[in-house]
C-alpha cells in the first residue's frame, strides 16, 4: 500500500460517495425544476440511501469471492450511468431512478475499504483505512462546495454530469493502476450471504452497528435540513453560499485523520466515546442557526470530527474481529449507515416544513444521545464479561 495507491482509493470512494450527497445544497433548485413540493425534497437524498442499502445487501458480499479490483471498475462505471441518467432527468421519476441506480453501485465505497484492510499490514491497516476513508468524507462534504459553485455557474444538472464523467475515467484507472485481489473462490454467493446476515447476531458487530446507525441518522438530519433555513430568512444565501459550509464539515472530519493510528494504538473503544460526546454537544450550537451563523460553523466543525472519528474506529475494530470476511463485515455494518442515513434525510425535511430548525435540532441531539448511550451500554457489558472468570474457574470457586 503505497502513496498513489492510498489516494487513487481515497478519490475513488470520494466521487462515489458524491454521487448519494451532491443533491443536498440544491435541494430547491431540484424541487422546483421537477415538481416536487418542500416536504417531500429530502427524499432525493433518501432514495440514493435506499439504493445504498440494496446494494450493500447484495453486492458487496461479492468482494469475499471476486476480484475486488474488477468489481471496483465494474460499480464506478455504473455509478457513471445512473449520474449521468440523473443529470439528463426530464421529471421526477426519472431522476429518481438515477440517484437509486447511482446509489445502489455507490457501495463501492465499502469494497475499496475492504480492499484497502485486506492489502493492508494489520500494524498500519487502521492509518490506511484512516486516509482512505477521508476521501468519503471528502467526497461527502467537498461536494457541496463545489455542487454550490457547479450549480450558480451552469445549474444543478452539471453536478451529476460532472460526476458522471469523473466515475468513467476512475473506472479506467482503477483497471490500469490497482494490483488484482483474486479471491480463493472456493465459497459460493449464498453461503457468502448467509455470512453476512450471522453478523448480525454478534454483539461487537451489532454494538457498533446501532452507533452508526444514530450516529448518520444525526449526521444526515444536519446536512439535508441545512440548506432550507439558510436559504430563507434571515440569512438568504445563494447555493454557492451554503455550499461553502462544507469546507467547514471538511475541515472537521480531516482533524479526526488521526484515530484510525489511534484504534492502531488500542483506543478505538475510548474515541468512540469521546467523539460521541463532542456530537452531542455539536448540536448546542448547531441549534443557534437561526441566530448564529459563527455558531453554526462551530457546531459543524464539532459534528464533523465526532462522526469521522467514530466512522473509522468502527471500521477499524470491525475489520480487526472479523478479518477472513472483510467486505461482509463492512457491506453488514453499512446497512446500519445506509438506513441512518435516509432516515435523517426523509425526516429532517418534514420537520423543517412542520417546525422550522427546532424540529431538526431536536432530532438530531436527541440521535447523538441514542449512539451515546448505545456506546455507554456496550462498554459497560464489554466490562462485565472481561472480569468474569470462565465457566470452569466460576463453578470452581463455587465449589
Amino acid at each position: 500500500m503505497n502513496g498513489r495507491t492510498r489516494l487513487l482509493l481515497a478519490v475513488v470512494c470520494g466521487v462515489a460517495v458524491a454521487s448519494v450527497y451532491a443533491g443536498q445544497p440544491v435541494l430547491g433548485p431540484m424541487g422546483r425544476d421537477l415538481g416536487v413540493p418542500v416536504d417531500s425534497l429530502g427524499w432525493f437524498v433518501a432514495i440514493g440511501q435506499l439504493g445504498y442499502l440494496a446494494g450493500l445487501v447484495l453486492l458487496v458480499p461479492l468482494g469475499d469471492m471476486l476480484d475486488r479490483r474488477r468489481l471496483i471498475a465494474a460499480h464506478l462505471a455504473l455509478v457513471a450511468a445512473g449520474t449521468a441518467i440523473t443529470a439528463a432527468a426530464p421529471v421526477a421519476w426519472a431522476a429518481f431512478s438515477g440517484l437509486a441506480t447511482a446509489g445502489v453501485f455507490a457501495v463501492v465505497v465499502q469494497t475499496t475499504v475492504a480492499y484497502t484492510a485486506s492489502i493492508s499490514p494489520s500494524a498500519e491497516r487502521g492509518r490506511n483505512l484512516g486516509i482512505v476513508t477521508s476521501g468519503v468524507v471528502i467526497g461527502i462534504l467537498g461536494a457541496r462546495v463545489i455542487a454550490g459553485v457547479l450549480a450558480d455557474l451552469w445549474g444543478w444538472r452539471s453536478i451529476y454530469l460532472t460526476l458522471a464523467i469523473l466515475a468513467a475515467v476512475l473506472a479506467l484507472l482503477t483497471l490500469a493502476l490497482l494490483p488484482a485481489d483474486v479471491r480463493p473462490g472456493t465459497a459460493r454467493y449464498g453461503q457468502v450471504l448467509r455470512s453476512f446476515g450471522g453478523l448480525f447476531a454478534q454483539p461487537v458487530f451489532l454494538s457498533r452497528g446501532l452507533i452508526a446507525f444514530f450516529l448518520f441518522a444525526s449526521f444526515g438530519t444536519l446536512w439535508s435540513g441545512m440548506a432550507l433555513p439558510l436559504a430563507g430568512a434571515p440569512w438568504h444565501l445563494s447555493e454557492a453560499q451554503i455550499g461553502l459550509f462544507g469546507v467547514a464539515g471538511l475541515a472537521g472530519a480531516l482533524g479526526a485523520a488521526r484515530s484510525g493510528r489511534w484504534g492502531d494504538a488500542g483506543h478505538a473503544r475510548r474515541v468512540t466515546g469521546i467523539a460521541l460526546a463532542l456530537l452531542v454537544a455539536s448540536w448546542a450550537a448547531i441549534g443557534q442557526l437561526p441566530w448564529s451563523l459563527p455558531l453554526l460553523i462551530l457546531g459543524v466543525i464539532l459534528l464533523d470530527f465526532a462522526v469521522q472519528a467514530v466512522h473509522v474506529s468502527n471500521q477499524h475494530t470491525l475489520t480487526a474481529a472479523y478479518p477472513d470476511r472483510t467486505s461482509s463485515t463492512i457491506g453488514a455494518y453499512m446497512v446500519f449507515y445506509s438506513l441512518g442515513s435516509a432516515l435523517g434525510a426523509a425526516a429532517t425535511t418534514a420537520l423543517f416544513d412542520a417546525a422550522g430548525w427546532i424540529g431538526p435540532t431536536v432530532l438530531g441531539v436527541a440521535l447523538a444521545l441514542c449512539a451515546l448511550a448505545t456506546w455507554a451500554f456496550s462498554a459497560r457489558t464489554a466490562t462485565r464479561a472481561a472480569r468474569r472468570p470462565p465457566l470452569g474457574q466460576a463453578e470452581e470457586a463455587f465449589d
